[in-house]
């Protein structure tokens, strides 16, 4: 592998499964406690998912590759 040729750092959180969890109970926060933001899982369990529309813009990130978990790492697929 070359200067260039960096490979992107992934975690051990799964792809899939932060995705399923947002679709299914993203309302509830439930895939960003998944992925260790705590704090901003709170946020969105008080505000049952900014009334919807913070988790469809989580579900679009997530369905897009462009999703992190807490230390900034990609989800693994």
């Amino acid at each position: 592998m070359t200067a260039t040729e960096t490979a992107a750092a992934t975690g051990s959180k799964s792809w899939i499964a932060t995705l399923l969890l947002c679709f299914f109970v993203g309302a509830l926060g439930v895939h960003r406690f998944y992925v260790g933001k705590v704090g901003t899982g709170i946020l969105m369990l008080i505000t049952f998912g900014g009334l919807g529309v913070w988790t469809l813009i989580d579900f679009i990130m997530i369905a897009i590759g462009k999703f992190s978990d807490k230390q900034g790492l990609a989800l693994a697929r």
